[in-house]
């Protein structure tokens, strides 16, 4: 029996089990990949002060992000294609996340779709949205996620058009997979993703085939996303869709303190610092470099949380000390997702819970809000010198 400890643990099991096409969609970045590596090695240059002989019992991990408690202050960021990583996957991610006490994002490219989610689960959850040049079928998602009552709207905001990424192409990724002779000697190591695959009828973009106008069968995320984003996005349209939404909105994909200044006018009730998992513009830098910034420059108008990058509680701790609300978790749950299902989700997540309250303890802190930039020793030169 395999003994879980952390996120690398599971990564290594989930590289075993899911097919390589859908493996090297998550773990990739775009062109050289230089911020997907160091969005995670940033994190490594911060350290963290040890305390003694303070009171450490009736610790908590709780919190909340945007008014609603969590068990832990992290939300599961919107993935596209989790029923890919494992059959019915963004149920399974969304059941786990109920069950712990944390919110899940389901992606407009999900493979299930947000009436497939809705029906699976008991409470609230939120919803990502890629905007279209097709303003009908956006209106529509739109009311779609409220005829579901999710809880709130994530607008992405830095995925107009899509980032090259070396190993999706080379792959030939399409959702489904097309059955190749690469692809099938591949399955035929794949042999429990194939036996879940079996079991559903979910698998192509289950909020896209049906809806968009013409649209009778996807299988290429490239595609699709080449042809029908609106590239066109501007301050403007975000503020027609938060009206039009009229509940809580969280704009992801801030890198820019003018960026973040701009979403807090708009009244966001969050703002994700968040280069995409380094999927989008290679070489900006790392999102937990880029907060320290985008905290003063909001000046407490939104909640700011970070995304890209987070693989352990410890993690998690440095972004909240850096003056973050909350975080968001990609990569660390769909390694979960994809090595064992739901229960890989919640393993994940405990694993992650683990880490941040015997971190917390050795730091003399009993919950995250006590959490500050004292209990961090951060480099001069982390934000870096950077000539405008």
């Amino acid at each position: 029996m395999t003994v879980i400890t952390n996120i690398d643990d599971l990564k290594r099991i989930y590289k075993r089990r899911a097919p390589k096409m859908f493996y090297d969609y998550c773990e990739s970045g775009s062109w050289t990949e230089q911020t997907f590596r160091e969005n995670t090695s940033d994190f490594d240059k911060i350290r963290l002060r040890q305390r003694v002989a303070v009171d450490m019992s009736g610790r908590s991990t709780a919190s909340e992000m945007i008014g609603r408690e969590v068990s832990l202050p992290t939300a599961l960021a919107p993935v596209g294609i989790c029923g890919m990583q494992h059959a019915d996957g963004e149920i399974l991610a969304a059941r786990a996340a109920e069950k712990f006490g944390v919110p899940f994002t389901l992606s407009t490219m999900s493979v299930c779709s947000i009436e497939d989610v809705a029906e699976n689960v008991s409470k609230p959850f939120w919803f990502q949205l890629y905007t279209q040049k097709d303003t009908d079928f956006t209106d529509n998602l739109v009311r779609r996620a409220k005829a579901a009552e999710c809880e709130a709207l994530v607008i992405t905001l830095d995925l107009q058009i899509l980032g090259q990424r070396h190993k999706d192409l080379k792959n030939g990724l399409t959702t489904p997979p097309k059955l190749t002779l690469p692809v099938l000697a591949d399955l035929a190591t794949k042999w429990r993703w194939g036996l879940a695959m079996l079991q559903t009828q979910r698998r192509t973009f289950g909020n896209i085939v049906g809806h968009a106008k013409g649209v009778a069968n996807t299988r290429s995320l490239h595609d699709w996303t080449a042809a029908n984003f609106d590239q066109s996005l501007d301050w403007d349209k975000v503020k027609r869709l938060m009206d039009k939404w009229g509940g809580k909105v969280i704009l992801k994909g801030i890198l820019d303190g003018d960026d973040a200044e701009e979403a807090a006018k708009l009244g966001a009730d969050a703002i994700v610092v968040s280069n995409h998992g380094g999927r989008q513009l290679d070489g900006a830098l790392s999102s937990i470099r880029k907060l320290p910034e985008i905290i003063e420059r909001v000046g407490g108008k939104t909640e700011v949380w970070l995304d890209s990058g987070i693989r352990s509680g410890q993690d998690m701790l440095k972004a909240l000390a850096l003056g973050a609300k909350g975080t968001m978790i990609g990569r660390s749950y769909i390694y979960g997702l994809g090595a064992m299902g739901e229960a890989g989700v919640t393993c994940a997540l405990e694993v992650l819970q683990k880490e941040m309250d015997i971190s917390m303890a050795l730091c003399g802190k009993q919950n995250p809000g006590q959490f500050g930039r004292d209990m961090l020793l951060v480099p001069e030169d982390f934000e870096g010198c950077w000539q405008g």
